[in-house]
């Protein structure tokens, strides 16, 4: 089943993607994913972590490239643009835009700013600069104000287009 955009993406409508970004691609029929790479439904590039998140990064702050070192004489790098500046050689990246970013937070106001829970602040807040429509999986809401002081706001609500409120899972007593 083709991947379609979306007009409010920027695709006319039924236009296939060229490329999806999957994080952590999970399916209910495993090698989905392996036997649709193969048959070139689907495109793949493998990103370092570190890479992955500048790129997103860039993005959100709207930057056109960015030049990494990391990956510079490795497999990753075939077929992509290198520069050398001063001593060292890069390798020339592009800012990673997303249509969507699907996240989670531990709360929300009604404006859409977030307070996270332990590491989901790494991610979070890059992949919501980073995307058209942001989707944040909330357990619980606030009234303005209400939610934090300010300094604890990670991600204003500029970035955030939906909020879904998802209550936590009651734990069992030991």
């Amino acid at each position: 089943m083709p991947v379609t955009a979306t007009p409010a993406c920027g695709a006319a409508e039924g236009e296939a993607r060229a490329q999806d970004l999957w994080l952590f691609p999970r399916q209910v029929t495993p090698g989905t994913s392996t036997r649709s790479t193969r048959r070139a439904k689907i495109e793949l590039e493998l990103v370092p972590q570190g890479t992955l998140a500048e790129r997103s990064e860039r993005s959100g702050r709207r930057h056109r490239r960015l030049l990494h070192a990391d990956s510079f004489g490795t497999r990753l790098a075939e077929g992509k643009e290198t520069r050398r500046i001063g001593e060292r050689d890069y390798v020339l990246g592009y800012p990673l835009h997303a249509d969507y970013a699907l996240i989670k937070a531990q709360r929300a106001d009604r404006w859409g700013n977030l307070v996270y829970r332990k590491s989901a602040r790494n991610f979070g807040p890059i992949m919501a600069a980073a995307a058209k429509c942001t989707v944040v999986q909330v357990a619980e809401t606030a009234e303005l104000g209400v939610s934090s002081t300010l300094e604890a706001v990670v991600t204003p609500g500029i970035f955030v287009k939906r909020i879904v409120r998802v209550a936590a899972p009651a734990r069992k007593a030991a």
